[in-house]
């Protein structure tokens, strides 16, 4: 059995060997905590036979448990000079391949097509880099990917606003644009002083598992999302004031999203956050007509 990459003690000495310093720009955050990871690893429920995709994989520490858990492990790691410690560190484990890549940039279909050959099971696991989270997961969700679901440590905060229930304060356009392709929830909170260097805020662990189909079926994808944004401009305004001043032409219009509102049951003087998906996809199919 292998030592594990992520003691505090074998994390110090690699990045010494390697003389490696954070990028900031990179939001580098390593965990230094064996328990967390295998705890990572174990939300994501893989067996003998499930591939996994790992995004960033820093030092391997993570890729390590992914490893030892599943088939094989397709991690993206774009910071060239973690290359070559990735190659040392992950050397005992036949089943890793590292693609130098920015995700999202990267065709992860093909990726996956030629990696995962024989594989139907397939989890991303991934400690994210906090300051492309959600453009990473919107990525993976919108690609429609054949995966299984998301398993990722992200900033707690935006762990609250991917996980909120309408009628909460979290509870927003990223909330919906989320549930509305996966099942969210948050299944573990991930204290600062586990990871070097220190992060200034805590993090949690979300798993999002994707929806046979769609929470809600709505006419156009891009204008229900629309609609949501619109209705979250400003928190404080009513539904009818963000959506008149947010949905092109909205002003003009102002009589036929009274009349949509009306048509799907919605009260114009409530705010965006006490709407349901449901709500949401109704208004903006009784919408869709008046500004296409």
């Amino acid at each position: 059995m292998n030592k594990d990459i992520a003691t505090p003690l074998r994390t110090r000495a690699i990045l010494e060997k390697y003389g490696f310093s954070f990028k900031k720009s990179l939001g580098q955050n390593f965990l230094i905590d064996t328990n967390i990871l295998k705890k990572i690893v174990s939300f994501a429920n893989l067996h003998e036979n499930s591939g996994a995709i790992e995004i960033g994989p820093g030092i391997g520490a993570l890729t390590e448990q992914l490893a030892r858990s599943s088939k094989k492990v397709v991690a993206f790691e774009i910071d060239q000079r973690l290359l070559p410690i990735l190659q040392d560190t992950l050397s005992p484990y036949e089943n890793v391949e590292i693609i130098h890549k920015d995700v999202l940039e990267a065709d992860v279909q093909t990726v996956m097509e030629e990696e995962f050959k024989d594989i139907d099971d397939i989890m991303v696991v991934a400690n994210l880099p906090y300051y492309v989270t959600t453009p990473i997961i919107m990525k993976l969700l919108e690609d429609h990917l054949p995966i299984r679901g998301i398993v990722c440590m992200l900033q707690k905060e935006v762990a609250d606003r991917i996980s909120a229930k309408p009628g909460t304060k979290d509870y927003g356009s990223l909330s919906i644009a989320i549930q509305y392709y996966t099942e969210a929830e948050t299944v573990m909170i991930v204290p600062k002083t586990v990871f070097v260097p220190q992060p200034n805020v805590d993090s949690a662990v979300i798993r999002l598992t994707k929806r046979e189909k769609p929470a809600v079926s709505v006419k156009d994808e891009a204008f229900f999302f629309q609609v949501t944004r619109s209705s979250f401009a400003q928190r404080r305004k009513t539904l009818l004031n963000n959506l008149t001043s947010q949905l092109p032409d909205g002003k003009q219009k102002k009589e036929e999203i009274l009349a949509a509102l009306d048509a799907s049951g919605v009260e114009p003087s409530r705010r965006g956050e006490t709407l349901s998906l449901e709500e949401f996809g109704r208004l903006a199919d009784e919408l869709y007509p008046h500004f296409h």
